[in-house]
Parts: C-alpha cells; structure tokens; sequence
C-alpha cells in the first residue's frame, strides 16, 4: 500500500506495463471498484479487502492495448456512496491545492492523484457526479459519458441504472485521447443552443461559483433558453439517492454489518424511503427535451468549493451533477475559476445523448476563453 502525501494510491501495480500505442506513455490510475488483474477489487469495502481480481475491466484492458502504464488502484469513498473519500477502512485522501480538504468523491483518489501527478489519467466512476465532484475539487477535468456508452465490465456498482466509468485528467488533450480509446461516438453535429437553470434552480452557490458560471455563461456566445426543473433539486437528489441505496442494500446482502457506521447511518435513512421512478423519468424527459440534438446544458459542477475533512458534508453537492446521470446523458466538468481562500471551482457542459467529442470542443473553447486550470502550489 501507497502512504503518499495525498493517500491516493492505495494498491501500486508489481509490473505498470505499457508499450507502443496512442496512450504509449501514459500513466493510469484506476479507481478501486474497477476490476486490474492481480489488485484487491475493493469498492472502497472492508469485506473486500482480499478480493483479488482474476482480469482487467474491458476498459482497462482497453487503456493497456493503446499502450497506457497502469500504475495502481485509487482510493476512493466507501461503496461510492458519498463524496469525501474519507474512507474509514483505507484511509483519508487529502486535496492537493490544501492538505487537510476533501478531494470529492467517489472518486477522490482520482481527483487527488491526477491533480497532484501521481497519475496522467484516471479512471473513476459517475453515479450522481463521482468523476465530476473531484474534478471541481481538485481543479482538474472529469467527462461523464453518456450511460452505456463505455463498457461496465469489472465494476463494482453502485448503482446500474446511473453508473458511468469515465477518465480524469489534467488537460483536454488527454481526455479526448482516452475517449477515442475507451467510447464511441454518436453524431458528429455541433452543439449550438445555451440552455440553462432557471434561477439554477434555486441551490445556492459560493460566490466564486458563481463568478465562474457568470464567466463562462459570458464565454459561450450561442442562443440563450431557459430550463426549469419538475421539482426542487432536493426532491431531485432523494429520489436517485433512495434508488442506489435501495440496490446498494441487495448487494451487500450480509455483509451490510461490515460497513463503516457513517454508510450504515444513510443506508438506515434512505431504505424506507420508497422509490420514486416518476420522478426521475420526468427529469429525464424534461432535460432530454430541452436539450434536443444541438443544445448544451451549462451549470456550476459543485456549489461550493472543497471544504475541510471532518466537517459537515454539504448536501447539495451533487444537486447539480445528478441531472445528467438520472438523464443518462455526456457531461464534462472544467476549470472556471478560485475562491478567495486559493481553491479551486468548476463548470460543466451536459449534452445529448453519445455527444461526448462535441462537448469536449466546447469544453475546449470555454477552457481557451477562462484559463483557470492551474497545477497545485510548490509544484
């Protein structure tokens, strides 16, 4: 086991690997609910702990035949369900632009490693904002694909209906050259409508969040409409909750006991709490609907920025980022921007369905036009 600074690395790989190719070079992390042959497949679970996987997740084996090193396994947050990597079984992962701060999760040990350069790239995985939430945290770039778009094979879920796998890096560069490895692309059209959150729905934002969607709204010079939600985004938010937690609750089956008492404290909230799939299918209609074939959703990735370990966990951190999973639909988080306290905050851009090459040229365009990615201090 890794005990870098960052406690990000937690299982490091006997033999990287890696040849000729169009990722020859690069370094790889994968969170660890994704299957690398010969590394404990944990989910970040205590029950876990010894199970060793037997062959790589498709994606990965997909990254190692374009040549990519997989360096090791991330830390991540226990079962993907939260977003503090504050793992009680395998450690706190710190923040690299302020010890001490959270990364995000579920994958923060792939927002923490690719932000400080331990890794060029990380896989992580997306249930209601997991590659995006530490991407806005720890600075970086996160794509969310749309569902379905990349192969499942060796994760371990969260939640099928949501979960995505998709990479994290330091640049837009490197995520498109992952993309073209791991996805496939949908129609080649250009995005050309800005929709956005009437009164972003009411969640309230940090100022330096707000700063930065303001930039970037400005950036963006295209149409303007508006989209207004079927219910209030924590309505939103406990509906898709319930939903993972509910399978959560099947999967782990006995082993539920063996949780940390902060997992058992949400499973023990949210399992009376009944499913509510009409609400989530009108959100998914409704932000499908406004999108079309050409509109690009812009909204703040996180309403605030990285906070400190050991403190309250905001509850509408994802109240943003879920839309696109309940919607099934390609997000990408950026750079937009700092707080007055040096840590960073971020947009993203949601769009239609198997549009992930498009959002990445609009990502590339805002990121040109705001300029805000900057490496952790005393690098």
């Amino acid at each position: 086991m890794s005990h870098d600074r960052w406690n990000a690395i937690v299982d490091l790989a006997a033999d990287p690997g890696g040849g000729a190719g169009p990722l020859a070079g690069v370094r790889v992390g994968v969170k660890s609910n994704i299957a690398v042959a010969g590394l404990p497949h944990t989910g970040g679970m205590a029950h876990l702990a010894t199970n060793i996987a037997a062959q790589d997740a498709v994606v990965v084996a997909q990254l190692r035949a374009a040549g990519a090193g997989i360096i090791g396994s991330l830390n991540m947050h226990e079962a993907a369900l939260g977003a503090t990597t504050d793992n009680e079984f395998y450690g706190r992962t710190h923040n690299p632009h302020r010890h001490g701060h959270t990364p995000g999760g579920s994958s923060g040990g792939s927002g923490a490693a690719v932000a400080a350069g331990l890794v060029d790239l990380a896989l992580g995985t997306d249930t209601l904002g997991s590659i995006r939430l530490p991407a806005a945290y720890c600075g970086v770039y996160g794509l969310k694909p749309t569902h379905g778009a990349v192969s499942e094979d060796g994760l371990l879920y969260l939640d099928p209906a949501l979960d995505c796998i998709g990479p994290l890096a330091r640049d837009l560069d490197l995520i498109e050259r992952a993309w073209a490895v791991i996805g496939t692309d949908g129609p080649d059209a250009p995005l050309n409508r800005l929709i956005l959150l009437d009164d972003l729905a009411g969640v309230g934002c940090e100022p330096a969040v707000l700063a930065g969607y303001h930039a970037a709204r400005a950036a963006l010079h295209l149409p303007v409409s508006t989209l207004r939600l079927p219910a209030d985004t924590g309505a939103i938010r406990i509906a898709a909750l319930a939903g993972s937690v509910h399978y959560l609750i099947g999967a782990l089956g006995p082993h539920r006991a063996s949780t940390s008492a902060g997992l058992r404290f949400i499973l023990d909230a949210l399992e009376p709490v009944p499913a509510n799939p009409a609400l989530l299918s009108a959100v998914k209609t409704t932000v499908i609907e406004a999108l079309g074939q050409d509109g690009v959703l812009l909204m703040p990735t996180a309403p605030q920025a990285a906070f400190a370990h050991g403190s309250r966990a905001p509850v509408n951190q994802a109240d943003f980022t879920g839309l696109a999973n309940i919607a099934g639909l390609p997000a990408i988080a950026l750079p937009s921007g700092w707080s007055d306290d040096g840590l960073p905050v971020s947009v993203q851009l949601v769009g239609p369905p198997g549009r992930e090459r498009q959002l990445i040229i609009l990502a590339r365009q805002l990121d040109s036009a705001l300029s805000q990615y900057k490496p952790p201090r005393g690098e």
